[in-house]
C-alpha cells in the first residue's frame, strides 16, 4: 500500500515538474531553423512553439501555398479548371471578335479569348498545383502566402478577371452580330450555290 501511495506520488511529481519546466520556458524563443538542418527535430530547450506572428517559420522553396493569377498572360484556355480535382477554379471565356487576336503573352502567345471571370475558392482548394502545371503560359502560380485569415468564407473567393459585366456584356453582344453575319454569308453563298445549278 505504501509502495502504490509512494509510486503515484513520484509519477505525480514527474508529471507536474515536466509542467512547472515548461511553464517557465514558454516566454523563450524557440530558434528558427530550416527544417533541413541535423537539429530541427531535436530542439528539446525553450517553448514547444514560435511566438507567432512575432516569429515566422522560414517559407520553404517548394512550399505549395495561395495561388495567384497573372491575367495579362492568361490565354483563358480553361486548362487549369478542366485539371482541376475540386473543381475550384470557374473561368467564363468570350471569343475575340478582333482578327489578329486581343493582344499577347509575355511568352509571345497570341490572346483569342476574353476571360469574363476568373474565379478561384480558396477554400475548396487542396493545394496539390496540378493548375500551375498545365497551365502553357505559366500565369497561374502558387505563391509563398500561406496566412489568408478571413472573417467570411466569401472572402476566400478570389477574382481575377478584370472585366466588368457591362463589358462582357458587350463582348458578347459583338460576338453574336460576327456569328450571325458568318452565317448569313454562308447561307447567301449557300443560295448563290443553289440557284446558279
Amino acid at each position: 500500500m505504501i509502495n502504490k501511495a509512494l509510486n503515484g506520488f513520484t509519477t505525480a511529481w514527474k508529471g507536474l515538474s515536466l509542467t512547472i519546466g515548461h511553464l517557465f520556458a514558454s516566454n523563450a524563443k524557440r530558434q528558427v531553423i530550416p527544417a533541413s538542418n541535423a537539429n530541427y527535430f531535436k530542439q528539446m530547450e525553450g517553448t514547444n512553439t514560435i511566438q507567432y506572428p512575432h516569429q515566422q517559420l522560414a517559407v520553404p522553396e517548394v512550399g505549395r501555398y495561395q495561388l495567384d493569377v497573372e491575367m495579362d498572360d492568361c490565354i483563358v484556355c480553361d486548362l487549369c479548371a478542366k485539371i482541376c480535382p475540386v473543381d475550384c477554379i470557374t473561368i467564363d471565356s468570350i471569343k475575340a471578335t478582333e482578327p489578329g487576336g486581343i493582344g499577347q503573352t509575355s511568352d509571345g502567345t497570341t490572346k483569342r479569348l476574353y476571360a469574363a471571370k476568373f474565379d478561384i475558392d480558396m477554400a475548396k482548394c487542396m493545394y496539390c498545383g496540378l493548375c500551375t502545371i498545365v497551365c502553357p503560359t505559366e500565369c497561374i502560380v502558387m505563391t509563398n502566402q500561406y496566412d489568408r485569415t478571413v472573417f467570411e468564407l466569401k472572402d476566400l473567393n478570389y477574382e481575377f478577371a478584370d472585366m466588368t459585366p457591362e463589358d462582357a456584356a458587350e463582348k458578347r453582344r459583338l460576338l453574336e452580330n460576327q456569328l450571325a453575319e458568318r452565317q448569313a454569308a454562308k447561307l447567301a453563298a449557300l443560295n448563290k450555290t443553289e440557284g446558279g445549278a
